[in-house]
């Protein structure tokens, strides 16, 4: 079998070589054409200082992304750009094309580029990610890091919450994990875009399952809004309800870890240490319990009946504090260029 150069110069085998040397199952003579890896690039954004998400996320974001279609469309993760003026994609050897912000999207949490510029990239084309189960075998592919692509296998598809108000219903999880996660590509052994990096993760094959992997965002997400995300910058469906706390998931209970500043939670006095126990009298068990029943109170702008404990009151007494929830981007700061 011939090998595939990567754009760094690096050499790696052929997909179906990779997942046999890490012992995974792969379709035999699965190959990876080099000019499907090139469809990997650089992402840099810069972030204003009084951007919302500047303290959490940091003011300089790097990572990958991937070009998707002729028209130079780069698809990433979402935090990479979110509150970006534009970014800096960064291409085959090494040349620099400066993209405008396209869409974000806080629901699947991608974010979309146009390049301003050419770098005569053969774009990689979206898989059916729907399809993809434990056991498959995978190839991560990052531009940036001491091992830009790293073979892989899938170790669970199952339901990820995150504290920002975030739910996947059917994430994919992979291991071993590659450390230049954000961004990065995950690639099928038909060489298409399978999903898209988030997180690396301590638990990829479950919970109480120690095992490090990376989480990714599957391409079905993507789909379906693609459309409106390239033609208005976000979905033409009502915005979810948005409350503006960061919570942890305790015995089934949610902590309050902290509140965004001026957001519906702070307006409605909930403060860090509170405990979520119910929505409109429904007792929540777990996080995605929560979010579920947060989102069906209604679009953003509805009022969300939460139940809470108070951290700061002496008598062990259930509040129930109505918050007028909101859409998330009328809380950022966003400096739009689509």
């Amino acid at each position: 079998m011939a090998l595939v150069s990567l754009y760094q110069g690096a050499m790696i085998p052929l997909l179906a070589v990779a997942i046999l040397a890490a012992g995974i199952r792969g379709a035999p003579g699965a190959e990876i054409n080099r000019d499907v890896l090139k469809a990997v690039v650089g992402v840099k954004a810069e972030i204003s200082a009084d951007a919302r998400t500047a303290r959490i996320l940091g003011t300089e974001r790097i990572g990958s992304g991937v070009v998707i279609d002729d028209s130079e469309l780069v698809l990433t993760i979402g935090y990479l750009i979110l509150e970006a003026d534009g970014a800096i994609v960064t291409g085959p050897g090494g040349k620099q094309v400066a993209a405008t912000i396209v869409a974000y999207d806080h629901d699947s949490g991608f974010g979309l580029l146009r390049l301003r510029g050419k770098l005569d990239i053969k774009p990689m084309r979206l898989g059916n990610s729907r399809t993809l189960t434990v056991g498959d075998g995978v190839l991560v592919a990052s531009r940036g890091g001491a091992q830009p692509v790293v073979a892989a296998r899938v170790v669970s598809r199952r339901v990820f919450t995150g504290a920002w108000e975030y739910m996947l219903e059917r994430a994919i999880y992979t291991s071993p994990p590659h450390t230049y996660h954000s961004g990065a590509a995950l690639i099928g052994e038909d060489g298409r875009l399978l999903g898209v990096g988030s997180l690396l993760v301590n638990d990829a094959a479950g919970p109480g399952r120690p095992l490090p992997g990376n989480m990714f965002v599957p391409v079905e997400i993507l789909k379906p809004v693609l459309g409106d995300l390239l033609e208005k910058g976000r979905r033409s469906a009502p915005a979810r309800p948005w409350i503006g706390a960061n919570t942890l998931e305790l015995a089934g209970r949610l902590l309050v870890t902290r509140v965004s500043p001026g957001g519906p939670a702070a307006k409605a006095g909930i403060e860090g240490g509170d405990l979520i126990i119910g929505v409109a009298g429904q007792p929540v068990r777990g996080q995605a319990d929560y979010y579920r029943k947060v989102w069906r109170s209604g679009p953003a702008g509805s009022s969300v009946l939460l139940n809470v404990l108070p951290n700061n009151l002496e008598e062990m007494k259930i509040r129930d504090i109505p918050v007028r929830s909101i859409d998330r981007s009328e809380w950022l700061r966003l400096r739009r260029s689509f």
